[in-house]
């Protein structure tokens, strides 16, 4: 397993993850960062947990769009619409669930912070 450190709305979280998988989770914190601030600028600022809450929201909005778009693409690819939106299903539900993990862990760490 490697570490690393991740800054999410001007916060440092040690994060754990597979060996390898660094620079993804970076990139990916980075995607989260980016969306806080987007937020932020938009409605204010709010508490920590709140923005990453709405932050969560959108970026499950985004999936769900994504899979929608992936069903309409592999039908008129010729796949049955049932084949389309189980493999579309399989994956978006395995990426929300690996999200929805690293999100618990933020907010898991944020109260202990502001605890």
């Amino acid at each position: 397993m490697a570490q690393i450190s991740v800054r999410i709305d001007g916060r440092t979280y040690p994060i754990v993850c597979d060996d390898g998988q660094e620079a993804h989770l970076a990139k990916l914190a980075l995607f989260i960062d980016k969306r806080i601030e987007q937020l932020a600028a938009a409605v204010g600022r709010s508490d920590d947990a709140r923005l990453l809450v709405m932050a969560s929201l959108l970026v499950a909005d985004e999936l769900m769009d994504a899979r929608a778009e992936v069903q309409t693409a592999r039908a008129e690819a010729g796949e049955s619409p049932a084949m389309a939106a189980a493999a579309a299903e399989d994956a978006v539900a395995r990426r929300i669930e690996r999200i929805a993990e690293r999100i618990e862990g933020l907010a898991e760490r944020l109260e202990r912070a502001s605890a």
